[in-house]
C-alpha cells in the first residue's frame, strides 16, 4: 500500500459515508425538494468541493509535495468548474425525463441518488481507462480533442431541436426484455405481478439516467483529461461535481429556461478544451489561463441570457443539448 492508495481509499470512503447519510438520514422520507432546500444543498456541496480544493493547496489532502500541490489544486478547481458546467446538460435531460415519465416530485431525489451513485462508479472506470490509453497511446489525446470539438459544434447547432425519448432504441429494448409494471408503485424499482418480477416505470427512468450519463461522459471525461492527466485530480474533481448534481437539478429546475444561451457557452468550452488538447504538444496553455477563459465564457453566456431573454414558447427545457437517447429529433423549423 502506497500513500497514494490511502488517499484513494479515504476519498471513496468519504463519498460512501456522505451518500449513506444523504439517503438514510437527510432524505430518508420521500418529499419534494423545494428551492430553499436545493439552494442550501447546492451551497453545501460547492463549499465541500472548495474546502477539498483548499486542502489540496495546503497539503492536507492528496499525495502531493509542496512543489506539486499548487498545480494540483489549480487543476482540481479548473476540472471541477468544467465538469460542473457540463453537468447543466444532464440537468436539462433530467427535467425532460421526469416530465416525460410523469415522475412525482417526491420520488425524484431517490432516482437521482441511485443514478449518481452509478455515475460515480462509471466515471472512475472511464477516467482511469482514458488516462491509461493516453499514457500508452499518446495519439489518443488527438481523438479526445476531436471528440470535444465535434461535440461542441453539435451542441451549438442543436438550438431549436427537441429530444423525443419515445424514439429511443434503449427504451424499446428495455420494454422488449423486461416486463414493465403499470400504475404507481411508490419508490419501488421492482414489484411482483402475476407471479413474476417486473420493473417499475421509476426503474425505467433510472436506466435512462444512467444511459444519459454514459453518453455525456463522452464529453466530460475527455474534457477533464484536457485539464489534467493526474488520475486522482481528474477523479475527485469529477466526483465532487457529480455529487452536487442532484441539488443543482432541484435548484435550476424552475429557472432553466432563463439561461437559454448557456448551451452556446458550454459548446465554446468543449471546442476550447478540445483545441487545447490538439495543440498540447506544440503550445502549452497555463492552467490558470484556462480557468480564466472557461469562467469568462460561462459568465458571458449567462449575462447574454439575461440581456437577451427568450420569448415565450421559443425554447423547450432540453433545447440545445446533445440527444443522449439516440432517438429522433424534431426542429421548430
Amino acid at each position: 500500500m502506497t500513500p497514494e492508495n490511502y488517499w484513494w481509499i479515504g476519498f471513496n470512503s468519504f463519498v460512501f459515508v456522505m451518500l449513506v447519510l444523504d439517503l438514510a438520514v437527510f432524505h430518508r422520507k420521500a418529499h419534494a425538494v423545494g428551492m430553499k432546500e436545493a439552494l442550501g444543498w447546492s451551497a453545501f456541496w460547492i463549499s465541500l468541493a472548495l474546502i477539498f480544493n483548499l486542502g489540496i493547496f495546503l497539503g492536507w489532502f492528496g499525495p502531493y509535495t509542496p512543489d506539486t500541490r499548487q498545480k494540483a489544486a489549480l487543476e482540481f478547481l479548473t476540472g471541477y468548474v468544467v465538469e460542473l458546467s457540463l453537468s447543466v446538460d444532464n440537468v436539462f435531460v433530467f427535467a425532460l425525463l421526469f416530465n416525460y415519465f410523469a415522475v412525482p416530485p417526491n420520488y425524484r431525489h431517490r432516482v437521482l441518488f441511485w443514478g449518481i451513485l452509478g455515475a460515480v462508479v462509471m466515471r472512475a472506470g472511464l477516467i482511469l481507462a482514458g488516462i491509461a490509453l493516453i499514457e500508452r497511446f499518446h495519439w489518443v489525446i488527438y481523438i479526445f480533442g476531436l471528440i470535444l470539438i465535434i461535440s461542441g459544434i453539435k451542441m451549438w447547432m442543436a438550438k431549436g431541436q427537441e429530444i423525443e425519448p419515445e424514439n429511443n432504441p434503449v427504451l424499446k429494448l428495455v420494454r422488449r426484455l423486461f416486463p414493465v409494471a403499470e400504475g404507481d408503485h411508490g419508490q419501488k424499482f421492482f414489484v411482483k405481478q402475476a407471479g413474476r418480477w417486473a420493473i417499475t416505470p421509476l426503474f425505467v427512468v433510472l436506466i435512462f439516467i444512467e444511459w444519459s450519463d454514459l453518453v455525456f461522459a463522452v464529453d466530460s471525461i475527455p474534457a477533464v483529461l484536457g485539464v489534467t492527466k493526474d488520475p486522482f485530480i481528474a477523479y475527485t474533481s469529477n466526483v465532487m461535481a457529480i455529487l452536487g448534481l442532484r441539488a443543482l437539478y432541484f435548484a435550476l429546475a424552475g429557472v432553466m429556461e432563463k439561461f437559454h444561451h448557456l448551451h452556446y457557452g458550454l459548446s465554446a468550452i468543449l471546442v476550447y478544451v478540445g483545441t487545447k488538447m490538439l495543440i498540447a504538444d506544440f503550445f502549452h496553455v497555463p492552467t490558470f489561463l484556462s480557468l480564466g477563459i472557461i469562467v469568462t465564457i460561462l459568465v458571458l453566456s449567462v449575462v447574454a441570457s439575461m440581456i437577451w431573454p427568450a420569448k415565450a414558447g421559443d425554447i423547450s427545457p432540453a433545447a440545445g443539448v446533445i440527444d443522449p437517447f439516440g432517438g429522433g429529433k424534431k426542429s421548430d423549423d
